[in-house]
């Protein structure tokens, strides 16, 4: 009985050291989300899956929030062209508070973002996922007070 007890323990104490280490890694994905975004590395859309999800939720000035769904081929393209604006404008985000935690489909890293220039801090989440090429962004929020993206709000959402 006391052998039972034993392999239990020592299998318990391996799959808690496991799970232990996922949020670790997601944080360090997002780390390295970080670095390439801020130093407009073409290599980040390389960090999304080609059918992720893309939610930008738009602060309006009475503090309301919209939610927007951009397509993912259309932010892809995006943020491609708005790479190189960025790096004309020295544009770059800062982020705290990060933390990740396992959800049901991946691992959700939420933390703060404060834009280049501004004051305010605005959420954010990413939903990541570990596939054979390692972690790759399933799910993304990221508030926003820019109220152009109201504009591009498809019919029926």
């Amino acid at each position: 009985m006391k052998k039972y007890a034993i392999i239990i323990s020592v299998m318990f104490l391996i799959s808690a050291n496991v799970l232990a280490k996922s949020p670790q890694e997601a944080i360090d994905f997002f780390n390295k989300y970080t670095m390439y975004a801020n130093n407009y590395n073409s290599e980040l859309l390389e960090l999304y899956s080609p059918d992720a999800k893309i939610i930008r939720e738009v602060v309006k000035p009475t503090g309301e929030t919209e939610e927007v769904i951009v397509p993912s081929k259309r932010y892809f393209k995006e943020l491609k062209i708005g790479q190189k604006t960025a790096k004309l404008r020295k544009y770059k985000n800062k982020y705290r508070n990060i933390t990740a935690q396992e959800v049901p489909d991946g691992i959700k890293i939420s933390a703060e973002r404060q834009p280049s220039k501004e004051t305010y801090w605005l959420k954010m989440y990413q939903i990541v996922q570990e596939t054979n090429s390692g972690y790759k962004i399933k799910e993304e929020m990221m508030q926003t007070k820019v109220q152009s993206f109201l504009k591009h709000k498809t019919k029926g959402e």
